[in-house]
């Protein structure tokens, strides 16, 4: 049973992708929490502004969350659907459940989660949706580079 308002969660993964995008990144937020709702770390993708490739949002989450004896009562909130290497990280450390804004312009490895028995929902939110479309639209080279592809 959630005892947690996903889209009140959602409110903070969505602060930091503006953030990101303010700062010239890719903008997408993410945030982790306890199954409680409790804050644990927020961040935003920063691999443009570090240079660093690994730095996606939910490892800047994570990362700021700090140690912990175990993460399975933790939540996952991001605004995207998470990358297969961000969807690593939540199996490495059984994350217990990912709120995911949107999956419309990019489907990570979100049912890959759901059948290992990570808990998923899709808020669909149409603010995360016009982020990243607007994002695609204006910068194509960076968002192909952050998802690993060539721009077609």
């Amino acid at each position: 049973m959630q005892r947690f308002d996903p889209a009140e969660l959602l409110a903070v993964a969505r602060e930091e992708a503006i953030l990101g995008k303010s700062g010239g990144g890719v903008p997408i937020g993410a945030a982790l929490f306890t199954v409680d709702g409790g804050l644990l770390g927020r961040g935003h993708n920063r691999r443009v502004q570090d240079g660093d490739p690994s730095m996606h949002a939910e490892t800047a989450a994570f990362r700021n969350a700090g140690r912990r004896p175990h993460y399975r009562d933790t939540v996952m909130v991001t605004t995207l659907s998470p990358c297969w290497y961000c969807s690593g990280l939540v199996r490495q450390f059984a994350i217990s459940h990912v709120v995911i804004g949107e999956a419309r312009t990019f489907s990570g490895g979100h049912d890959w989660l759901a059948r290992h028995g990570v808990g998923i929902t899709i808020v669909d939110d149409p603010a995360c949706v016009a982020l990243m479309t607007e994002f695609i639209e204006q910068h194509p080279e960076l968002w192909f580079e952050d998802i690993g592809q060539e721009v077609p």
